[in-house]
C-alpha cells in the first residue's frame, strides 16, 4: 500500500527569490475541481513517447496555520512514475513546488518583511504542483502571468517589481524593516525595539564584565595559591595574573602544576648539616676534633670552635 505522505505546497515566508506569495491571496478554486499532480512543472503536450505524463494528483488539500498542504498521490502507471513514487516514499524526493497563475504584486509597506527585495504577490490562482528534486528554499515555487514562466532573475530583468525601487517607502519604513519590523510599524514601534536591543546591548556588556571579573577572580586566586606554596615568588604575583589573563585559567593552572616548591633552608637545618660534616657535637675539647674538620668547625661553627679551645687552653681566643 502507498504511503500517504503530507506535504506543505506553499505558505507566506520569505523564498529564496527574495519574495513571498501570501497564502490568504491564493484562489484554489480550479485546482481543487483539478489537482494535477505533475514532475518539474513538465506537461505531456508533444504527444511523443518521450512525453512525462501527469504523475498524479493531490488529495486532502487544506489551508491551516498561514500555509497550503496536501498529500501527493502518485498513479504508477509506467516505469518513470513507479519511480518517482519509490522514491517519494524512500524520502530521496520530498519537495513539491506550485505553479502559480495570473500573478498580482505589490510594492504597499503593509506586505513587506525583514530581507525582501522582491514586491509581495497579494493575488493567484494555483494551476498545478509538481514533485520537484531542488525547490526555492523550503517553499518551492514557479509564477507564472497569461500562460508564461515570469523570469525571476536576480537582476534588472528580473518580472517581479524590486523594492528598491518602490519610491514610496519613507525612511521609517526603512528602519522598520532593519529592525525587523514590518514595513507598517510605526514610529513609536520603532523606538520600542531600539529600546529593547538597547537593552540586550546593556545585559549582554554586564554579563561579559561578570565573565571577566569572575575569570580574574580565579587567576588571582591561583596564583596567590601557588606563591603559598612557594611554587613562585610574591614578587611575581603580578606577571603570573597577567599570564593567566593572556594564555586563559586552565593554561596558567597546568602551567604552576608543573612547578615544584622552593626549598626553604631555615637556620636548624644548617647547623644540623654541619654538625654531620663536622663529624658529630660530643667533642669535649679542641684535641678531640680531628685536624681535616679543624678549619670547617672554625668556619662553620666558630662558637663551638672557641669552647672548644676554651675547654683545651684555658682561656678564650679570638677567630
Amino acid at each position: 500500500m502507498a504511503k500517504r505522505i503530507k506535504v506543505l505546497i506553499s505558505n507566506s515566508n520569505l523564498n529564496c527569490y527574495g519574495f513571498r506569495v501570501l497564502t490568504e491571496g491564493i484562489d484554489l478554486t480550479q485546482y481543487k475541481r483539478n489537482p494535477i499532480l505533475l514532475w518539474m512543472h513538465r506537461r505531456a503536450t508533444t504527444g511523443t513517447k518521450d512525453d512525462v505524463l501527469p504523475l498524479g494528483r493531490v488529495e486532502d488539500l487544506e489551508v491551516k496555520d498561514g500555509a497550503i498542504y496536501g498529500v501527493p498521490v502518485i498513479d504508477p502507471v509506467d516505469d518513470f512514475s513507479t519511480n518517482i513514487q519509490k522514491q517519494w516514499e524512500n524520502g530521496t524526493l520530498r519537495m513539491v513546488s506550485p505553479r502559480f497563475e495570473e500573478v498580482e504584486f505589490s510594492t504597499d509597506p503593509k506586505y513587506l518583511v525583514q530581507g525582501q527585495t522582491g514586491a509581495t504577490v497579494v493575488k493567484c490562482k494555483l494551476y498545478e504542483v509538481s514533485i520537484v528534486d531542488m525547490g526555492a528554499n523550503d517553499d518551492a515555487l514557479q509564477l507564472f502571468s497569461k500562460g508564461k514562466p515570469l523570469n525571476l532573475s536576480k537582476d534588472d530583468t528580473c518580472d517581479i517589481p524590486l523594492i528598491t525601487k518602490n519610491k514610496n517607502m519613507n525612511e521609517i519604513q526603512q528602519i522598520a524593516l532593519a529592525l525587523a519590523l514590518d514595513a507598517s510599524a510605526t514610529t513609536a514601534d520603532c523606538v520600542k525595539q531600539i529600546a529593547v536591543l538597547m537593552s540586550y546591548k546593556k545585559k549582554n556588556e554586564d554579563l561579559l564584565k561578570e565573565n571577566d571579573s569572575l575569570k580574574l577572580s580565579r587567576i588571582t586566586a591561583m596564583v596567590d595559591n601557588a606563591i603559598e606554596e612557594k611554587l613562585i615568588k610574591s614578587e611575581q604575583k603580578e606577571h603570573f595574573i597577567n599570564l593567566g589573563k593572556t594564555v586563559g585559567a586552565e593554561a596558567l593552572k597546568i602551567t604552576l602544576s608543573a612547578m615544584t616548591p622552593a626549598k626553604v633552608i631555615k637556620p636548624t637545618t644548617l647547623i644540623n648539616n654541619t654538625r654531620i660534616q663536622l663529624g658529630g657535637s660530643d667533642y669535649k675539647k679542641l684535641s678531640e676534633v680531628p685536624a681535616d674538620k679543624l678549619v670547617l668547625m672554625r668556619t662553620e661553627d666558630p662558637e663551638k670552635y672557641k669552647a672548644l679551645y676554651k675547654a683545651e687552653y684555658g682561656f678564650d681566643c679570638e677567630i
